[in-house]
């Protein structure tokens, strides 16, 4: 090993006036088993080889003139450093695999084993876009039947299941409505979204060529009815609602706002990535949405963030499937599924159709873990699960909101995700120290200041995966955080003490950050 760490990390680093000065600084940098870990370039050297290799016997160059100028500058490292450097690397990374990971909005639940297996097999892991038809009859059946599944589950006439996240299917839809407004020769140039809408909804609008509008909430912190029909009129092309919405409430007025919309000849967009709270209990069809994305990688348990791509199909209402985008399945009299695309959608009834979002057919990785997880819990399953991600959710607020303000407590219970202030805590503290002090007490932090209308948010969604003890000893660090943070603890300022990494500059980490090794040596 070369210098230890050039990068600067040495875990025993210590505070003054903490307890991480307990213990002596180590000659290594390792603290106990957790190892000190340099970056690649600095345990290897380019003048080794993990490998002996015989010289290469003389022949015609066949590289056309693309040979290599320069050195290329990777480290040899042997087999065992390879797999030690990167094994000590994934120690320090947090999953939900080593503990609750509280992100709201994220719903980053329990992944079954099952469902990995189911996803593995050959039959689905190896299959190609590219191969026949013919060859891939089982994938076409799967997709299908999820298909099926989800029109159940949400109450639609159909589903485009090729978006592959929520933001794509997010543009999916609005693209949907496009196309249903242009058929009819509507030119609408405006859609609404509430301030309680995800973030991703006014962007994808403003991607597809709308205007964007905000809409109020009200005091409830649900959309202001009120204000959103005074607003509708022949310029709106539609709104985009997200529910239950990122206050984590659920949207009593969803009926009364799609009647509306209709009546003034919109179209309803509805954010489903927090679908998780209500699947088997209420139906977007019956709410009066035209459309709405499903994130396959939050509510049916498909890893989510850094562990594995998004699916996000969209279900549409009866008014919009005749836009939906190729290709889809569709299962004919013969009770054989078939692909629809461009050259078969005339015999499928679907000209009209936008386009294409991808050039294939969506995650197949994806909706076998989704069918996998809905058939392993049936309908009655899916329906407790979105009980008790209700239940612990509640669970948190009401045991927090003691020592943390909850600026929605009083509107009745929330939803899946409860949401608290910075309202209370010493004037030089900050919802970021909070959160960096959970670090130390071993938790990822939850979604902080978000939503961007509560002053220093926190938004915890536990998922019905947690157990009580999971979530009392949850509660009991957040508690004990909170209270430090109401008392004005310098530490907090300096935390995380004991993570891998201390606490870095963010901002200089967003707008600069170093993204490439170089060379000290050719600095």
């Amino acid at each position: 090993m070369n210098a230890p760490n050039a990068s600067g990390w040495k875990p025993g680093t210590p505070v003054e006036g903490h307890n991480a000065m307990s213990g002596p600084d180590t000659a290594t940098g390792n603290r106990a088993l957790m190892l000190e870990e340099p970056l690649l370039f600095e345990i290897g050297h380019v003048e080794t080889t993990g490998v002996d290799l015989p010289e290469p016997q003389a022949g015609a160059n066949r590289l056309g003139g693309f040979d290599r100028k320069d050195p290329i500058g990777l480290p040899g490292l042997s087999e065992p450093e390879t797999v030690r450097h990167y094994t000590r690397l994934s120690r320090q990374n947090y999953a939900i695999d080593l503990g609750l990971f509280p992100l709201g909005s994220c719903t980053m639940k329990h992944n079954p084993r099952l469902n990995e297996k189911i996803a593995r097999m050959p039959g689905f892991a190896d299959v190609h876009p590219l191969q026949p038809v013919d060859t891939v009859r089982g994938a076409l059946e799967v997709i299908n039947e999820l298909a099926f599944w989800l029109i159940d589950l949400t109450g639609m006439q159909g589903v485009a299941m090729s978006p592959k996240a929520g933001a794509h299917g997010e543009l999916c839809g609005i693209l949907c409505i496009r196309a249903a407004l242009e058929a009819r020769g509507d030119a609408r140039e405006v859609i609404l979204v509430p301030e309680s809408a995800h973030g991703t909804n006014p962007a994808t609008a403003a991607f597809a060529g709308y205007r964007v509008e905000d809409i109020p909430a009200n005091s409830d912190g649900r959309v202001d009815l009120e204000a959103l029909k005074a607003r509708l009129g022949p310029d709106v092309a539609g709104v985009m609602i997200t529910n239950p919405n990122t206050c984590g409430l659920f949207e009593r007025d969803m009926k009364a706002i799609s009647d509306a919309v209709h009546e003034a000849g919109g179209f309803v967009y509805c954010d489903g990535a927090n679908f998780n709270a209500v699947v088997g209990k209420v139906r977007p069809g019956d709410l009066g949405v035209d459309a709405m994305h499903i994130n396959l990688h939050k509510t049916f348990s498909t890893p989510h963030g850094g562990g594995g791509p998004g699916s996000g199909p969209v279900v549409l209402s009866e008014a919009l499937c005749p836009y939906g985008p190729l290709p889809f399945t569709a299962r004919t009299k013969d009770g054989v599924v078939r692909l629809v695309e461009e050259e078969n959608a005339a015999e499928f009834d679907h000209t009209k159709a936008f386009g294409r979002m991808t050039a294939f057919h969506g995650q197949m990785g994806m909706f076998t873990r989704a069918l996998a997880y809905i058939l392993s819990h049936g309908a009655d399953g899916l329906k407790q699960v979105s009980e008790d991600a209700v239940l612990n959710a509640n669970y948190i607020l009401r045991s927090l909101e003691d020592v943390l303000d909850a600026p929605f407590g009083h509107s009745g219970p929330c939803m899946h995700e409860a949401l608290f202030s910075d309202k209370g805590f010493a004037d030089d503290v900050s919802t970021l120290d909070l959160a960096k002090a959970l670090i130390d007490e071993g938790y990822h932090p939850m979604t902080m200041y978000f939503p961007l209308v509560v002053h220093g948010a926190m938004l915890v969604e536990p998922t019905e995966t947690e157990s009580k003890a999971a979530l009392d000893q949850f509660i009991m660090a957040l508690r004990s955080v909170a209270g430090r943070a109401k008392a004005g603890d310098e530490t907090l300022k300096t935390a995380p003490h004991y993570a891998p990494r201390r606490r870095l500059d963010e901002t200089q980490a967003a707008r600069k950050p170093v993204l490439a090794w170089n060379d000290p040596d050719m600095a």
